[in-house]
């Protein structure tokens, strides 16, 4: 007997008091003269996850008994119990020959592959019940070894961590242009560095959770979830629980927080959506802070060296990249962890004219979380990797930095095109950028005040960064992969007969502020006030189909989409005043909630009389008049990979080389951001990238020990960047319109935190300089700045020492 049939027999069944009593149902059943006593609705259960300590081990025998007589238990499911309940999941790319991942089960079932991988789930009535349940759960365990890191995939003895793979590389992957071999080997300049960048996760504000709720009367599903794409996730419950669609509805109301971590697919979230299915009752189950850290997915762990060749000039030959990315045990379903590797490896050198690169990457199985998407994905790491490099180059050649970067730019006139590493580029103007940049931060001034400071013993860098990003991608990204990811948004607006507008978009929002951009977009289309806006998102059974948030798409996509719907409206509205009037339309505007006069803006007929007219008084219309007052509009960049976003950064910072403290001094951006619909959101996304960005070089990692068990799970060890450790962050704009899309925007959501990382590697490595140390790996401690002045060998004055 598997542990749900035991516990069926002995729990969920025999506590039918622990259902809600339905006092309307059962005084309607009096009134026919056959009172039933226990006629009731299955309450919310509570599911908590056992989850597994070790980072691999094989699972001998889970003794359950006692956790199913706990109080107020509803059932107790192992993983062998959800394998004829739900299809396993494979996170493999169609379109990438020799990629390969084992299937992943919704939880454990006779091994697991990480510390955190969910072994047992827990159903009760309350959250606390379930955890206590847990506690009364043995396991025994026989221990495996696990693999760590990628040098330990790659040996030559390594054992593969799943057998019939015969391998611990998922992929791998080679790019060559022109003749890079030649151009390196005939360089008069080359320059080489390994980097390191280490764990970590996206602490979001909202943990994951959802409630999953299975009606056994219409075999229905209907999931509320903290995530960032319904109809990715109606997707996911349909195929791996056998389910039709129209019997599944996700809903994601708002969400505190995603940063990519929410556009994952959880096998665990999964299980949640089964369970409630066994059960035949809602099942609530939401991750709190400290199972957070070994269960959302976790990012970055590369390990890789990048090299370029230059001349004299000043001019780039070629540059080159070899990595190896550590993805965890399994395959990411539909958002696949190579995708870190080959953005890194495709976005290479993405700013800058050179004519020959290699690019090589291989993504291997270690025993650590996995690896999924997360804010900028690989870009921040082609970003660093470019940007540190060509710092160097310049400094070896005497060549300022800044003066540098704009020989070797993309000019607009090069575009579009194509780079070495395979990045299609349009619509930039980085020499624009950097112009404003410097001029911003006062980039002179800076550098001679870098210079007397150096004299007394002080450290302090310049870190300048420019970054190209591919947001939005179209259907040819997703397409080929065979993946059920949508790149398509929609809108539906409807007049309403009070003149109000409602509109639903497929759009959702994590606190981007992306819905109130598109009601600006209706608003002003529409000539009505935001207030009279209704907006509804994030219902897969009520809005367009769409992709959700994701890659910067907010704005680009659906907005885009809420435009072509409020003209399309505008026009339908104007038809029917028109008729109304006895006028032109196109003598006809709106404005101010009403349809005006287009010379003299003398207001004509109110929306909600059309409203009204076009509803309820279609006798007084002519017969021929088409009255539509709803219409949908899609958006899907058919002809377009991606939209491209660009623009500069730069970090200025001081670091004490007797403590190996960094201390942040000032940060500028300057984002080619397309058309900007709302500034303040604009801003305040560029800001928040940047945090995000110091936090990932300054501070965040996770820390594992031997036996592969993360030591720092918890926000008293794992740190997070902190509003008094921030410098002041200016932002400026420069707007190269979109050409391709009628509203001309470009994603921005990514933008801060790639060019964020790319700076300060660069101000952190400008400061070390004259202590003859370099910082190669991430995030910078204290002790890894100490261990980098300490290899550089030279005699420091500390800052303390001056200041006293």
């Amino acid at each position: 007997m598997s542990l749900a049939q035991a516990t069926s027999s002995q729990g969920a069944s025999a506590r039918i008091g622990d259902a809600a009593p339905r006092p309307d149902l059962m005084r309607l059943l009096r009134g026919r003269g056959r009172y039933v006593a226990d006629i009731s609705l299955p309450r919310m259960g509570h599911l908590a996850f056992l989850r597994s300590p070790h980072a691999h081990a094989r699972i001998v025998e889970i003794d359950a008994n006692a956790a199913r007589r706990a109080p107020g238990v509803i059932a107790v499911i192992a993983g062998a119990d959800l394998v004829p309940e739900c299809a396993p999941l494979v996170g493999v790319s169609a379109n990438r020959s020799g990629h390969k991942a084992p299937p992943q089960y919704p939880m454990a079932v006779d091994t697991v592959f990480w510390q955190g991988q969910p072994v047992v789930a827990v159903v009760a009535a309350s959250r606390a019940e379930a955890e206590d349940a847990l506690d009364l759960i043995a396991v025994e365990w026989n221990d495996l070894p696990p693999i760590l890191d990628g040098a330990g995939a790659l040996a030559g003895d390594a054992s593969p961590m799943h057998e019939a793979l015969r391998s611990n590389v998922a992929y791998e992957h080679r790019i060559e242009t022109g003749d890079p071999g030649t151009a390196f080997a005939e360089a008069e300049h080359r320059i080489a560095q390994r980097f390191v960048f280490n764990r970590q996760t996206g602490v979001t504000l909202e943990p994951r959770g959802l409630i999953a709720s299975f009606d056994p009367g219409s075999e229905s599903l209907t999931v509320y979830h903290s995530h960032q794409s319904p109809f990715q996730m109606q997707e996911v419950f349909c195929r791996h629980l056998g389910l039709p669609e129209n019997k599944v509805r996700v809903i994601a109301p708002d969400v505190g927080g995603g940063f990519g971590i929410k556009i994952n697919v959880y096998a665990e979230e999964v299980a949640v959506a089964a369970i409630s299915r066994m059960l035949r009752r809602p099942v609530k189950f939401c991750a709190d802070r400290l199972e957070s850290f070994v269960s959302d997915v976790h990012v970055r762990d590369h390990d890789f060296t990048a090299e370029i060749a230059f001349a004299s000039d000043g001019r780039i030959h070629a540059m080159a990249v070899d990595d190896v990315s550590c993805i965890g045990p399994f395959g990411m379903h539909l958002r696949f962890n190579i995708a870190e590797s080959m953005m890194l490896l495709t976005n290479m050198g993405a700013p800058y004219v050179f004519e020959h690169y290699r690019g090589h990457t291989r993504n291997v199985f270690v025993n650590k979380n996995l690896i999924g998407m997360f804010r900028g994905v690989g870009i921040p790491l082609s970003c660093v990797a470019t940007e540190l490099l060509v710092d160097q180059a310049a400094k070896r050649i005497g060549m300022d930095p800044v003066a540098f970067r704009r020989q070797n730019y993309r000019k607009p006139r090069d575009l579009p095109c194509v780079t070495p590493a395979g990045t299609k580029l349009s619509n930039m103007a980085l020499e624009t950028c950097l112009d404003r940049l410097t001029d911003l931060m006062g980039y002179d001034a800076l550098r001679a005040e870098q210079a007397r400071l150096r004299k007394d013993g002080i450290y302090r860098g310049i870190g300048i960064s420019t970054y190209v990003e591919p947001t939005a991608y179209g259907p040819l990204y997703y397409g080929p992969t065979g993946a059920s990811v949508t790149s398509q948004d929609g809108c539906s607006l409807r007049l309403e007969p009070s003149g109000a507008i409602r509109c639903v978009t497929s759009i959702t929002d994590q606190g981007q502020g992306t819905l109130t951009a598109v009601a600006q977009i209706v608003a002003e289309t529409l000539g009505v006030s935001m207030d009279s806006i209704d907006l509804i998102s994030g219902d897969s059974a009520t809005s367009t189909y769409g992709g959700g948030a994701w890659a910067s798409r907010g704005v680009v996509c659906g907005g885009e989409a809420a435009l072509k719907a409020a003209r399309d409206l505008a026009a339908n509205v104007l038809a029917i005043a028109a008729a109304i009037t006895q006028a032109s339309p196109s003598d006809l505007a709106l404005a101010n909630g009403s349809v005006v006069d287009r010379r003299s803006g003398t207001a004509v007929i109110s929306l909600a009389e059309v409203a009204r007219i076009g509803y309820f008084r279609q006798d007084t219309l002519p017969r021929d008049l088409d009255v539509q007052l709803m219409v949908t509009r899609s958006h899907v960049a058919n002809h377009n990979t991606y939209y491209t976003t660009s623009g500069v950064q730069a970090s200025y910072l001081e670091i004490d080389p007797e403590t190996g403290f960094v201390r942040l001094l000032g940060h500028w951006a300057v984002s080619d951001c397309g058309r900007v619909i709302n500034p303040g959101l604009v801003d305040e996304q560029i800001r928040g990238g940047i945090v995000q960005g110091i936090g990932a070089v300054l501070y965040e990692e996770c820390v594992y020990d031997d036996a592969g068990n993360m030591t720092n799970a918890s926000l008293a060890d794992y740190l997070v960047p902190m509003a008094c450790e921030m410098p002041d962050i200016q932002v400026a704009r420069v707007e190269t319109h979109e050409s391709s899309t009628e509203l001309g925007a470009k994603g921005v959501g990514e933008a801060g935190l790639i060019g964020a990382m790319g700076a300060l590697w660069v101000a952190a490595n400008d400061a070390l300089e004259p202590l003859g140390a370099t910082i190669l790996e991430q995030p910078f401690t204290p002790e890894r700045v100490l261990d980098a002045i300490a290899a550089g060998g030279q005699p420091t004055t500390s800052l303390k020492e001056y200041r006293s």
